[in-house]
Formats: structure tokens, C-alpha cells, sequence
């Protein structure tokens, strides 16, 4: 019985989440975000969509403590959150790799700041070094750990994101837009180590995205959000087999759940989603 409540605890849990930027825009009841109401299982890959200025980054920095709800509570992995999470990895459409650092001194950074990983550094070095080395195998960069970020391409240097943020083996990984600066093929090629990455070892994912192909083709469930104040509107579970190939993306199925995400989208730029 005990082990059924756990399996059915959300892993993220947002109870009626408002926020307002500053005092003065909470005394005018002018909310970035409202209402936010959601519940994440344990390892569930969820995908947000939007129109830009809808609340999906100031949705990020609240699931990782950054920011604190103006009213609401939030939740993650059982405990309040009162502050940024150290349980959580973070990626950018930016890499914003350190250029002085080599792919492993980038990929092991994480590991120099966050405890416990900090206290033992020194001592535990090699065992981080391999560590590393094999995650930078399993995204494609065997070879590459010496190299500094100039000498890589914008896909590679997003693999290299990646990793850092995977290195301490968080329970939770967000992405912020990861792939849009990225050419069509590279951005598939990624989205299938993402898919990799998460199917060998299921951590929780928080994808935000502007690209619906993308977000069909990783995620569990996608939330679309409206701005104004920032809410979320529409829930789709994406009932596609998994594990799932770049060719699920040529079938009607797959189009069809674009499209009608789309129109939700386009509901919601023209206001009609109350």
C-alpha cells in the first residue's frame, strides 16, 4: 500500500501557483503567471508550448526554485521547494560553454560547485573524469574531450550542455528552447539522443519549445500555454508507442497531433482559449 501512494506521488507538483514579479505588481494584481495547476509522475517527459511571453521560461525558473510563487505551493520530489534546486540539470538554446575550458572541464564543471560532488572533487577526480568521458561517448563526442568550444560546431557544443547537465545524475532535467539555434538535421539528431539519454535511465524532463514536431515527437504530454497573464490552457497526452523513431514523424498519426496543436496555439493567439 505504501509503495502504491509513492509510485503515485507526482515528482512535480504545482497546487494553484501565482506569481508576480515585484510588490508593486502584486498590489496591482499584475501576474506573470496564474492558476498553475500541475502534476508530473516520477520520470515523466512533459513538453510546454506557446507563443512567446506566455510564462514558459518564468514556468522554468519556478520548477527550479529560482524564482518563489507569489501565492501556491510547489512541490518537487515530495519536499516544498524553498530554493534553487540542486536535484535539477539545466540546458539553453545558448550552450554558453566556458571558452577556456576543454569539453570535459565544461562537462565536469557541475561537479565543482554542486555538494556532494564539490567536498569529494579532488579526491573522487578520476572517477568523475570517466564519468564524464562516458557520457560524452554516449552523445557522439568520444575524441572530442580535449577540444576547446571554438573547435566545435553549434550541435556538438549542445551536446556538450547536455552532458554538463546530466553529470551529477540529477532527478530532473529542464530544457529552455535546447535545440533552436540548430539546423533541421542536427536538431533531429539530438532529439534522438535526448530520447536515448532519458529511455536508459527515466529522469524527469521539462522541455520548453517553440517547435511542435519536437515536442510530439520526445514528450509524454504537452501543455500549451496563453499569456496574459501566462496559464495553462490545453493538456494533450501523446499516446505514440515508444520507443519511437524519426520515421513516427513522417505518419498522418504524428501530423495530426501537430496540427491540432497548432490550432490550439492559434486559439490562443487570437484569445479564443479563456
Amino acid at each position: 500500500m505504501t509503495t502504491q501512494v509513492l509510485a503515485d506521488t507526482p515528482f512535480v507538483d504545482f497546487r494553484d501557483v501565482w506569481l508576480a514579479y515585484n510588490d508593486e505588481l502584486l498590489a496591482q494584481n499584475n501576474f506573470a503567471v496564474e492558476a498553475i495547476d500541475l502534476q508530473v509522475r516520477q520520470g515523466e517527459f512533459i513538453a510546454i508550448v506557446g507563443p512567446s511571453g506566455c510564462g514558459k521560461s518564468t514556468f522554468m525558473k519556478l520548477a527550479t526554485g529560482l524564482k518563489m510563487p507569489s501565492q501556491g505551493r510547489i512541490l518537487i520530489g515530495g519536499q516544498a521547494v524553498t530554493g534553487p534546486l540542486k536535484i535539477s540539470g539545466m540546458a539553453f538554446q545558448a550552450p554558453s560553454l566556458l571558452p577556456w575550458r576543454t569539453t570535459l572541464g565544461n562537462v565536469l564543471l557541475p561537479l565543482e560547485i554542486v555538494e556532494p560532488y564539490r567536498g569529494n572533487f579532488k579526491a573522487e577526480r578520476k572517477q568523475y573524469e570517466e564519468r564524464a568521458r562516458q557520457l560524452l561517448k554516449k552523445v557522439g563526442l568520444a575524441g572530442y574531450e580535449d577540444k576547446f568550444p571554438w573547435q566545435l560546431s553549434g550541435g556538438m557544443q549542445q551536446r556538450v550542455s547536455i552532458c554538463r547537465a546530466l553529470i551529477h545524475e540529477p532527478r530532473m532535467l529542464l530544457l529552455d528552447e535546447p535545440f533552436g539555434a540548430l539546423d533541421a538535421f542536427t536538431r533531429e539528431e539530438l532529439w534522438c539522443i535526448l530520447r536515448d539519454l532519458w529511455t536508459e535511465q527515466p529522469f524527469n524532463v521539462i522541455l520548453v519549445t517553440h517547435d511542435l514536431r519536437e515536442s510530439v515527437f520526445l514528450a509524454d504530454t504537452v501543455y500549451v500555454m496563453r499569456k496574459s497573464p501566462g496559464r495553462f490552457v490545453v493538456k494533450r497526452d501523446i499516446e505514440l508507442p515508444r520507443p519511437r523513431d524519426l520515421e513516427v514523424t513522417y505518419t498522418r498519426e504524428f501530423s495530426d497531433i501537430v496540427h491540432e496543436l497548432r490550432g490550439h496555439i492559434g486559439a490562443v493567439r487570437s484569445g479564443a482559449h479563456a
